[in-house]
């Protein structure tokens, strides 16, 4: 079917909530593989990561946005304002709330901003397998009586229950318009930007507690080498104090190590090709309060 045809629709969809609703892991269940990573750990996404899901009828482009939360520095102020602002920019809104911790603050902070707004919202309450049905009934009640939703719909992102009766949903809301990236695009994000998400997932995963958010990751380099039919990457993990960097190393290297080996498989597999992957750590102290920083590690103010 020729994409510019009458009746092909397409649009923007934004996915917001507070933190650690399963907004990334909903994303990746529905592109059909990793573009944004997941985290036990609030406030895990920073950069709105978009993802493309294309069909015969529709293309569907979702904005995972970071976590609304309170912030408690410049980054976190980045990330509220880069969240809200795609309120106005897109066809439909997708509220994400965990159905197994009920209603919160954040979301009544999230439902005073959505006030005013014009675009279509809908309410996804996500991890329905944690809840008996009669808790969900009562937690649906309390969210509608708060805002007038277009559709509610519960799901489980991990699990995959009723994903695809969200998506017929969003379809039947969405605009005629153009296919704006290929059939086999899953993302806007460059290779370079997912391949140091992927380290700093690996980072978060096996620092736990230890090294919360203070970490970035910047590629220096991401080069073919022909001769050797693989991928060399070279990135730096930056840390705010010299006591993260220990961690990070940790004994003998071990941890680095570790994180590594973890990484390179998920960046291969990105890439379908062999990679080499070497990692630095550097500390620059404070950079998530510093502007210069958070321009250098990407986080630009042209973004919100």
């Amino acid at each position: 079917m020729n994409k510019s045809e009458k009746g092909y629709k397409s649009g923007f969809i934004s996915i917001i909530g507070r933190p650690n609703v399963g907004k990334s892991t909903f994303l990746n269940r529905v592109i059909g593989q990793k573009i944004a990573i997941m985290s036990d750990k609030p406030q895990t996404t920073r950069n709105k990561v978009q993802g493309v899901l294309t069909t015969d009828e529709a293309q569907m482009i979702f904005i995972d946005t970071p976590g609304i939360h309170k912030p408690k520095h410049k980054l976190g102020d980045f990330m509220i304002k880069l969240a809200i602002n795609t309120f106005k920019e897109v066809d439909i809104i997708l509220f994400m709330v965990n159905a197994e911790e009920g209603y919160g603050r954040g979301d009544e902070f999230i439902i005073e901003q959505l006030k005013n707004v014009n675009t279509p919202v809908f309410l996804v309450l996500n991890k329905i397998d944690k809840v008996h049905p009669d808790q969900l009934m009562i937690l649906i009640d309390q969210y509608r009586a708060m805002y007038p939703f277009k559709e509610i719909i519960p799901i489980s992102a991990l699990e995959g229950n009723n994903v695809d009766r969200l998506l017929q949903q969003i379809q039947e809301y969405m605009p005629q318009g153009p296919q704006y990236y290929p059939a086999d695009q899953v993302t806007d994000h460059p290779e370079r930007f997912i391949a140091a998400e992927l380290i700093r997932e690996k980072a978060l995963h096996l620092t736990r507690e230890e090294v919360p958010h203070s970490i970035a990751v910047v590629i220096d380099q991401m080069k073919k080498e022909e001769y050797k039919d693989l991928i060399h990457v070279m990135a730096t993990i930056v840390v705010e104090r010299d006591s993260q960097k220990g961690i990070i190393i940790g004994k003998q290297g071990k941890m680095l190590k570790e994180i590594g080996q973890r990484a390179r498989k998920d960046i291969e597999n990105l890439l379908g090709s062999k990679v080499f992957l070497e990692l630095w750590v550097k500390v620059q102290k404070d950079w998530r309060n510093k502007s210069f920083y958070l321009r250098d590690f990407g986080f630009t103010e042209d973004d919100y």
